[in-house]
């Protein structure tokens, strides 16, 4: 034998390569290596094709995944439970549940690993409802249902926004006596669940469990507790949670400063900030993100892209995130010019890809009145989602295409959208503005189909479409007999039915709704005055005006703005605290001078 083939890798070699690979993340190499050992015309056995299914899993390599399957099927290798687990795994990750369950019923021997792979597989794909009959199957047929599959659960029903599912979960754990007894990450994802719910007489119980079980101290336990005391607005305790916590990380101090900004807290944000750099922490794009994110919900719109600007002239690059934050706070300002510098950024960094950036766009276009670009965005994406029509069809509707909202509404139905509130409350609104009251009708009949329930608004938007029309006796029944509470924008739509098609006593009751809900918003009293004045009822109309005389109420000021070198002037009605206010009235004064003489 030469020395040559005393160094020539055999069959436990390449297992060892293999399996080392697999067990320590190279999972790429792992496969490769695999691919090689079987060109050299060795075989591997159940054991090397155990280690590296789950490399294939981790990598989502469906392909590969059903070649090992084949040739672990030919080569009799099913009855290797860790074969068939893996193979399970593989399909749960790559989100082909289908396939996953029938290699659990057909080959697996239903033990906790093989339940507790479909169970997480289920969960991560929506498919809670099979989940659940899998985990009460464990315990029908005498499977030990342990802490991973509990926390499978949870998660599960927390992740698919089932909060009140996973809360009831959680305290069927907890009364199990100490059999299993919930760890850092049941926990962690029951106090979530609070956050989410805002359920801080349960959070606040959980926590004082966390302390009995000396858990408060645990990072990700501690994270959780300071993001549901920030959700729920105790910022004091989630200050308290946060100082338990000995070796923070960078997240746990992202959420706390995202809290602080959340909760209205702005005056104390630099300083901590302060506090995190001298725990070792420089603030990141994350951390920015939660400030502009907290300034933009809290309705500071004008800091939040102050802070974009900053963010720019700094080292840090706003992400996609950043982009997706602050585009809403240019809607909400209807300002243009900035509107158009964030979708320049994203075109520029290759985030206006992103079909959800794309929608945020058309939505940031569309209320700011330039509607062609609002097309022109929207025309020029190849493939949609429904976030993305809904925001072309709302943008649509805002601006009375109503023609064009209905035909793109049914060009979605015809592409296999499965339309939501969203969608349906848009096109209705199309309708309101062409006046189709039979295509309305026909389209909130279809609410059902698509298991869509109506709200206020929907019921809104059908009465004001009644009303416009003339059909108020239609409109009224709608308003008495639809299952909420009618608010005052429905009373306000169907009075101004009533004061286009003259009828004084339907007119007057749906204005006595309104001075009920609204008793002084002189809004109400000056369309009542309205429907006097439209049906010469001059006696009723001197009564309106002496009593909001009486009561002091007055009609309130028209407001505009306009944009001019990235800033923004607002006037009112008689306003003149404008800085400029005797230049803008002097040529005010010329132009109406001029007109004036044009006509003599």
């Amino acid at each position: 034998m030469s020395r040559e083939d005393n160094f020539t890798p055999n069959f436990v070699s390449w297992s060892a390569l293999i399996g080392g690979f697999a067990q320590n993340g190279y999972d790429e190499e792992a496969i490769e290596t695999l691919y090689k050992m079987r060109g050299l015309g060795l075989e591997p056995n159940a054991r090397i094709l155990a280690s590296v299914l789950p490399a294939c899993a981790r990598l989502k390599k469906l392909n590969i995944g059903k070649e090992l399957y084949g040739y672990i099927t030919r080569h009799g290798f099913m009855s290797s439970p860790y074969i068939v687990n893996g193979l399970i795994d593989l399909y749960r990750r790559c989100g082909v549940m289908e396939s996953a369950f029938k290699v659990f019923t057909k080959f697996s021997v239903r033990d906790e690993v093989s339940f507790n792979t479909m169970i997480s597989g289920y969960c991560e794909n929506g498919e809670i409802r099979k989940a659940k009959e899998l985990f009460d199957m464990m315990e029908h047929e005498g499977k030990s249902r342990d802490l991973i599959s509990w926390n499978s659960m949870i998660s599960g029903y927390a992740d698919n926004l089932m909060f009140d599912e996973a809360l009831r979960l959680l305290v069927d754990l907890m009364n199990k006596g100490g059999t299993i007894e919930p760890d850092s990450f049941t926990l962690g994802s029951a106090l979530s669940t609070c956050a989410e719910t805002r359920f801080l007489r349960l959070g606040k119980g959980i926590h004082s469990y966390c302390i009995v079980k000396g858990l408060q101290s645990n990072l990700f336990v501690g994270g959780a507790l300071v993001e549901m005391y920030c959700q729920c607005l105790d910022i004091e305790a989630a200050q308290k949670a946060l100082n338990q916590v000995p070796k923070k990380d960078q997240v746990i101090w992202n959420t706390f400063v995202s809290g602080y900004a959340s909760c209205n807290q702005m005056e104390s944000i630099q300083s901590i900030l302060q506090t995190m750099k001298n725990d070792g922490f420089e603030p990141d794009v994350y951390t920015w993100n939660g400030i502009i994110a907290g300034y933009v919900e809290k309705g500071y719109n004008e800091l939040a892209l102050q802070l974009f600007s900053d963010m720019q002239a700094s080292n840090l690059r706003p992400d996609i995130y950043t982009v997706g934050i602050v585009l809403p706070a240019c809607s909400r300002l209807v300002t243009i010019e900035r509107g158009k510098q964030v979708h320049a950024y994203a075109v520029r960094c290759g985030f206006e890809s992103d079909l959800y950036i794309r929608a945020a766009v058309v939505d940031m276009y569309g209320k700011c009145g330039l509607m062609k670009y609002a097309k022109t965005v929207h025309n020029r994406t190849e493939y949609y989602n429904l976030v993305m029509q809904n925001a072309m069809l709302t943008a649509l509707a805002m601006h009375g295409y109503g023609e064009d909202g209905i035909a793109l509404f049914r060009e979605m139905l015809i592409d296999g959208f499965k339309p939501d509130n969203v969608t349906f409350l848009a096109v209705l609104s199309s309708c309101v503005h062409a006046g189709s009251v039979e295509t309305g009708q026909e389209f909130f009949g279809l609410m059902g189909s698509y298991d869509v329930v109506p709200t206020l608004k929907h019921y809104t938007c059908m009465v004001d479409l009644l009303s416009r029309t003339g059909q108020l006796k239609q409109a009224h029944e709608m308003v008495e007999e639809m299952p909420m509470r009618p608010d005052s924008v429905i009373w306000g739509a169907l009075l101004g039915g009533c004061i286009t098609h003259g009828d004084v006593e339907l007119g007057e009751l749906a204005a006595r709704k309104l001075i009920e809900l609204e008793p002084n918003n002189s809004s109400n009293y000056v369309m009542l005055a309205n429907l006097y004045a439209s049906t010469g009822k001059w006696v009723e109309l001197r009564k309106v005006r002496q009593q909001m005389k009486d009561e002091e109420l007055h009609k309130s000021p028209g407001c505009s703005w306009i944009e001019d070198k990235e800033e923004t002037h607002v006037f009112m009605a008689w306003d003149r605290s404008h800085k400029r206010a005797k230049e803008i009235y002097d040529i005010l004064d010329n132009l109406t001078a001029e007109m004036r003489f044009e006509h003599v």
